[in-house]
């Protein structure tokens, strides 16, 4: 699939003196070679590849400012890059440029149990973060499904399946370690858990998608690990019913870790996937955090108001193994769904709406699928009233592209006028540049304007990406 605008007339080549300069900076971590490039061009999402013209693989937060020093110098376009988990063309070169990879700045630097924070590099993952931790007995929960960066988690403001209870990463971001575009290095935040300290630029960093600087380092809020885990599945004759529970739920104040919707092509996909045999209906996946009585109370309240909407098969899963293929079924669950149109690709988007208007939106959105003949499934967070559709097209089809990219800016629109977001988690990045300025206005997208024209005056941060220069 295309991007409209033509790359040949936004990319320049680089000048020899800055190629030699990252070169004598970077020894054997700087490649301009096509197959790390093209590694680096890509993400998750529909666009076709865009590469940069030279990479370098960053260990600290200086070299990542003598590096973008150097692209501030001869105004060469510069592209953060964490784990390529991105879905809406975050990481894309669309004018060139040098990629940083931060994956090799994966040091926990530093766990204070005692206040419940950790401060890492930007490429640890959230994973890398988890197994270093757990004899504190603490853990980090936000899980956007796949493995990513803190530091892509950061930027992107990602969020997840246990959203619902714990939050996002502006919830549980304390400090940010940042790059300028001129190569200052800023810190923003401290491990205090409040402040009223001047404008707030941890949170204009995080969910800037790279456009504003680099995040090199970050300070998260860590947790208590659960005293007792339970989960639970259930079925349900109709997407209505099963939307409708998690609705009752959530207004009655049930403290539930996690919640999530998988529509009956969803649950299709992964039994195929997964060797699963799930009732191939609309279906609920809860998750319980807390003591052992508080969860068989929370749980206990579920199964009531699930039965009030005919739910079917509620079924526990309380040993650790039998909710670890469970929850890896639900994360394999866009894999699953690109084999379901081999030779396929898929256009995944999401949206978030308050949780009066959630059942509205996501059955609106189904029949526009149904309608359009669409290879669809619909996935949710729907604890937290967000949801993802992702679509399988031809991309040799021009028609069946744009059908698909119909649907999309249906339900954006949908959402929107149901006073919510044209993105969840998934960012903006190209894709979303038109729905932001639908959500938020003209006026707004100007401020927005002027922010990125104030911190980045040379337009070389992950150009094209957020909003229109």
């Amino acid at each position: 699939m295309n991007h409209p605008v033509p790359l040949a007339q936004l990319k320049k080549p680089l000048p020899s003196e800055f190629l030699q300069a990252l070169e004598t900076l970077f020894e054997d971590r700087f490649t301009i070679s096509l197959a790390m490039r093209e590694h680096h061009g890509r993400d998750e999402s529909s666009y076709d590849p865009m590469l940069p013209d030279a990479v370098v693989f960053a260990q600290t937060t200086e070299e990542v400012a003598a590096a973008v020093k150097l692209c501030h110098f001869h105004d060469v376009p510069v592209i953060p890059y964490g784990t390529g988990t991105s879905l809406e063309g975050h990481v894309l070169a669309l004018r060139g440029g040098l990629t940083i990879d931060l994956s090799q700045m994966n040091s926990v630097l530093a766990v204070h149990a005692e206040d419940l924070t950790a401060t890492v590099q930007a490429g640890v993952t959230r994973k890398q973060l988890n197994q270093e931790i757990k004899d504190t007995g603490l853990f980090f929960p936000i899980d956007p499904g796949a493995d990513a960066s803190l530091g892509g988690m950061a930027a992107t403001r990602a969020s997840g399946t246990n959203a619902v209870r714990y939050g996002t990463m502006r919830e549980n971001v304390l400090a940010l370690t940042v790059v300028t575009s001129d190569g200052r290095i800023i810190k923003t935040g401290t491990r205090a858990k409040k402040s009223s300290a001047g404008y707030d630029l941890t949170r204009v960093f995080v969910g800037s998608e790279g456009t504003l600087g680099i995040i090199t380092e970050v300070t998260v809020r860590l947790y208590p690990q659960p005293e007792a885990i339970s989960a639970a599945v259930c079925s349900f004759a109709s997407a209505a019913d099963a939307v409708n529970t998690v609705i009752r739920t959530i207004q009655m104040g049930v403290s539930v870790a996690r919640v999530e919707f998988l529509d009956e092509n969803s649950v299709r996909s992964i039994n195929a996937y997964d060797k699963l045999n799930l009732p191939e209906q609309p279906l609920l996946l809860f998750e319980f955090h807390g003591s052992a009585h508080g969860v068989q109370e929370q749980a206990e309240v579920v199964q009531e108001i699930a039965a009030e909407f005919n739910a079917q098969g509620f079924e526990w899963a309380t040993r650790p193994e039998d909710r670890s293929r469970l929850w890896a079924a639900r994360h394999n669950a866009y894999f699953a769904m690109l084999q379901m149109r081999p030779g396929g690709r898929s256009i995944s988007t999401d949206c978030c709406v308050p949780i009066s208007r959630l059942a509205e939106c996501i059955l609106d959105t189904q029949a526009d699928c149904e309608r359009h003949g669409l290879i669809y499934s619909i996935i949710g967070h729907v604890g937290d009233g967000n949801f993802h559709v992702l679509m399988m097209v031809d991309p040799h089809d021009p028609a069946d592209v744009a059908n698909a990219e119909a649907v999309n800016e249906r339900m954006v629109a949908r959402a929107i006028s149901m006073d919510g977001t044209c993105t969840g988690e998934h960012g903006v990045g190209m894709h979303k540049m038109d729905f932001l300025v639908q959500e938020h206005g003209a006026e707004a997208i100007e401020t927005m304007r002027l922010l990125k024209h104030a911190f980045d005056p040379k337009n070389i941060m992950n150009p094209g990406k957020v909003i229109r220069w």
